[in-house]
């Protein structure tokens, strides 16, 4: 099963797992349709070998095995899978250090979308 970006990764972009990815599957959205691909990553299913070692690289929480995708979050399988049909608007995120977020704020970034982990 491949894993999943979901809407908690929304304007904020930690390339924490992009840079322990072993096969670069994870893309960033460089194509004009910023309705239908948010600023966000996204990780491209055909691509992804199930090593989950992206998960723990995320601050934000936002990554999930796709069978283990929050209910409030199911949408953002599919948007995943969109990845495949317009490949050619992606492309792999360059790492790029952030600062990481503080429970409270992990914790309002869940709060916004409708979901509690708690």
């Amino acid at each position: 099963m491949p894993w999943t970006i979901t809407r908690l990764c929304i304007d904020c972009v930690d390339t924490g797992c992009v840079s322990v990815c072993p096969v670069d599957c994870i893309y960033e959205y460089v194509g004009d349709d910023r309705k239908s691909f948010p600023n966000q990553l996204y990780i491209n299913p055909d691509e992804c070998i199930d090593c989950g070692a992206c998960e723990p690289e995320c601050p934000w929480q936002a990554i999930f095995e796709e069978p283990a995708v929050p209910d409030v979050f199911k949408d953002d399988i599919a948007l995943n899978h969109q990845t495949v049909e317009v490949a050619d608007q992606f492309k792999v995120k360059t790492f790029q250090q952030t600062v990481h977020p503080t429970p409270e704020q992990i914790a309002a970034n869940k709060a916004k979308w409708g979901w509690t982990d708690g």
